[in-house]
């Protein structure tokens, strides 16, 4: 077989990301003499001995490495290995986090399901808000359905008072409370109005966050489609990334609000890093602080009231509507591509809600198992 045959057959069938980490594991701890002589390396390693590309390829890699800022021979490095095995989000273990974060998101489903709605009615409010969601893919067709769901919820469920419950006692002022609430409805309002205004993108990033941090209904899973659609579209984030990072989040402790510090850090534009992460973290919690201080001054005689409670049943029956939507897109849709990633989901979710295996053993189970998968198959 000649050279360029062999090199042709080698673009064909390209290699896996353990076959890059091999080889430049071992050419990184024998590669001595600096940026010109690991030009060196890899012309010998990739062209002469492998045959990945052919002699004109790699001198085309080497120029447009030697004309783009920074180290020339560390791009040429990462470019060869992108060639070879597709870039990150192509992974095999990233991949195997997507699949785990179905499981996750399932679970949650599962979960809350059985708890806010178990009767065909509230049931039929889920389903009402998931398609509401998915018919409106954005933050308006989420608060759509929360709105949607307390009023059928106020009209149609019954209305029990709470007169025997055990008062709830906050000191806030009430002045703060009152400027806490108008502050989360100026700030809600203004931060779009101010990013329309200008092209700085950290006032835009933080409208972003804020928006998610207002408009999420039902805890940290909800929060997914609101984010991915904040970040996705514009190109701060790659929806690869998006769901590899949600898939890791499970892996840790805390809040799942604190993905947005994730978000932050891996972001494209600037401000990125620990600065981004910082911000978005900020920006996704203030809403939360505002409302918590205007309302609970309020809330032990709101909540006594027959028809509020019956407004927050609807409520919660159309946040397991707002999930399931979740389920399905971003995170099915991004992650289950034919039987095997079925499967491994499946086990995932098995483990999760049969065997109560803790999340974080699942994420590093299903990201062994997909780079496994991936490696013989």
């Amino acid at each position: 077989m000649s050279a360029v045959s062999e090199a042709a057959e080698t673009k064909a069938h390209p290699g896996s990301a353990l076959e890059v980490l091999r080889i430049f594991t071992k050419l990184g701890l024998t590669s001595f003499g600096g940026a010109v002589a690991h030009l060196g390396y890899f012309r010998a390693e990739f062209v002469e001995r492998r045959k990945w590309l052919d002699e004109a390829h790699y001198l085309d890699i080497v120029a447009l490495c030697q004309f783009l800022p920074g180290p020339a021979s560390s791009q040429t490095g990462i470019t060869l290995g992108i060639l070879r095995a597709g870039d990150i989000a192509h992974v095999p273990w990233l991949h195997g986090l997507k699949i785990v974060a179905v499981a996750v998101v399932a679970q949650a489903v599962w979960g809350m399901a059985r708890n806010l709605c178990p009767d065909r009615e509230r049931a039929t409010v889920a389903v009402g808000a998931a398609l509401l969601a998915l018919a409106v893919p954005s933050w308006a067709g989420q608060v759509g359905a929360i709105v949607a769901g307390g009023l059928i919820g106020w009209g149609r469920f019954p209305a029990t008072t709470a007169t025997d419950a055990a008062p709830l006692t906050v000191r806030i002022a009430r002045p703060l409370a009152i400027v806490s609430l108008v502050m989360f409805f100026v700030l809600l309002f203004g931060f779009p109005a101010l990013a329309a205004a200008t092209t700085n993108h950290v006032v835009a990033l933080v409208s972003s966050f804020y928006r998610s941090g207002a408009l999420v209904f039902g805890g940290g899973h909800v929060v997914l489609p609101l984010l991915q659609h904040s970040v996705v579209p514009p190109g701060w984030v790659g929806n690869d990334a998006f769901l590899a990072g949600y898939g890791a989040a499970q892996a840790v402790p805390g809040p799942l609000f604190t993905f947005a510090a994730y978000l932050g850090a891996v972001m494209g534009p600037p401000p990125h890093g620990w600065l981004g992460g910082l911000i978005c973290v900020a920006a996704i919690y203030l809403p939360s602080f505002l409302l918590l201080l205007g309302v609970l001054t309020f809330w032990d005689t709101l909540r006594r009231r027959g028809g509020i409670r019956a407004a927050l049943t609807g409520v919660n029956a159309a946040v397991v509507g707002l999930l399931l939507a979740a389920l399905y897109t971003p995170v099915w849709t991004s992650a289950i591509f034919g039987p095997a990633d079925f499967v491994l989901g499946v086990i995932a979710f098995l483990l999760l809600v049969m065997w109560r295996v803790p999340p974080w053993l699942v994420v590093i189970l299903g990201a062994v198992a997909a780079t496994v998968a991936a490696t013989f198959a």
